[in-house]
């Protein structure tokens, strides 16, 4: 019988996928998710050592007017749209290498935080493949389920203006 190695018994590494996206030697943007928060993370890796470039969470949503109310959940489907795009932004305006995405151990389902988060990279202009029906509709990545309303269109133009 085959032992495992520590962090996959852990269920944090999964080395098939991160041999493949060592090999392609491009940068990735890691998206990892928390029991409080969103994190996004710009990485680029060398004989298998990463360096993060440059890191965000959704707590920074706060400075963009991110209401600070319980019901202002920093995780949720809109918290991980805006923290795409918001990455997304630094990496158009940086003028950085596509890079790959990489949830990591997170399920990939369809219509879930990570194709949000996928969206607002690619509404950002970051260069992805995906098919558009994986993502969340309008009204979900909006926040209009909610009850109350999160200022996502004055969130979005102060992020849309980041030089």
């Amino acid at each position: 019988m085959k032992t495992l190695k520590r962090r996959r018994k852990e269920h944090k590494t999964n080395y098939g996928r991160r041999l493949k996206l060592l090999k392609s030697e491009k940068p990735r943007v890691i998206f990892r998710r928390t029991n409080k928060y969103i994190i996004a993370q710009y990485v680029k890796s060398k004989e298998a050592k990463d360096k993060v470039v440059w890191g965000i969470n959704s707590k920074d949503l706060l400075k963009y007017g991110w209401p600070e109310s319980k019901s202002g959940s920093l995780k949720s489907i809109t918290a991980a749209y805006l923290i795409g795009y918001l990455i997304g932004k630094q990496i158009a305006s940086k003028k950085l290498v596509n890079p790959i995405v990489d949830s990591g151990m997170v399920r990939t389902l369809h219509k879930t935080k990570v194709f949000a988060f996928l969206k607002g990279l690619k509404d950002a202009g970051v260069k992805i493949k995906c098919k558009d029906e994986t993502f969340p509709s309008d009204d979900r990545i909006k926040g209009e389920h909610l009850k109350d309303k999160i200022p996502f269109e004055e969130i979005k133009s102060k992020i849309g203006n980041l030089k």
